[in-house]
């Protein structure tokens, strides 16, 4: 997905929403493949749109986030059976309108992974905007990454004011840990400049950081149109 437009236009919801709609059509193996069913009532609770709301203001709130999601060719959504209840059928994540494949396995496309602690732990309600967004960020770079976040206008969209708060956010939590060290730099006046190393810790951090020391983790996949960085840009 391109995260810029959910950034830009600052739509941490419907954000939050495609991100819980991919989570629990991820199998594909429902009755309905790539969609789910349920009733108006149950989509406002898991998009959390009941907090201090009627249920006709929650309803009234899902119905926006996902036209907002259809409008960017996301999902497809429509009413089913005699209680009207809503289905919502994924669509490829790169805006095409296209149906939904799984990515890796067969085709180019790759993914991320995201931690159903991020849900069942409850950290999607602890993580602003910019904290969401560089948190998916970090799960396309490798274990341990560096990231000039002066590039991130060109990388993925949106501003270094935006990615510093993100991070900001990530190490407060205790998700992210931030490694300053010296780098060579033959144009610089001192031949070295100072990076910064990140490396997502605790329960949202890639299974094969958990499971091992950082030094011996391998890159997790890239998500379809995350962003726009290129190889080599450094």
């Amino acid at each position: 997905m391109s995260l810029s437009a959910f950034v830009r236009n600052r739509d941490l919801r419907a954000l939050r929403a495609l991100l819980f709609i991919i989570a629990i059509n991820s199998s594909g193996d429902g009755e309905d493949g790539w969609s789910t069913t349920l009733p108006i009532a149950v989509w406002a609770r898991a998009l959390d749109t009941t907090v201090a709301a009627t249920p006709a203001s929650a309803a009234t709130a899902v119905s926006k986030v996902l036209t907002r999601l259809e409008r960017r060719r996301l999902i497809h959504r429509d009413r089913r059976g005699r209680e009207r209840k809503i289905r919502v059928a994924l669509l490829r994540e790169d805006g095409s309108g296209q149906p939904y494949t799984r990515p890796g396995k067969g085709n180019s496309d790759r993914y991320l992974q995201l931690s159903n602690a991020f849900w069942t732990d409850g950290w999607y309600a602890k993580l602003d905007l910019p904290a969401t967004a560089m948190l998916l960020v970090a799960l396309h770079e490798k274990p341990t990454f560096e990231l000039t976040t002066e590039h991130m206008p060109v990388w993925y969209g949106w501003s270094a004011d935006t990615a510093e708060r993100g991070f900001t956010r990530l190490e407060e939590l205790g998700l992210l840990r931030k490694n300053p060290r010296l780098k060579k730099a033959p144009l610089s006046p001192t031949g070295l400049t100072k990076i910064n190393e990140y490396t997502l810790i605790g329960p949202l951090a890639p299974p094969a950081v958990i499971a091992e020391p950082v030094e011996k983790t391998k890159p997790t996949r890239r998500p379809r149109q995350l962003g726009r960085r290129k190889k080599n840009t450094r």
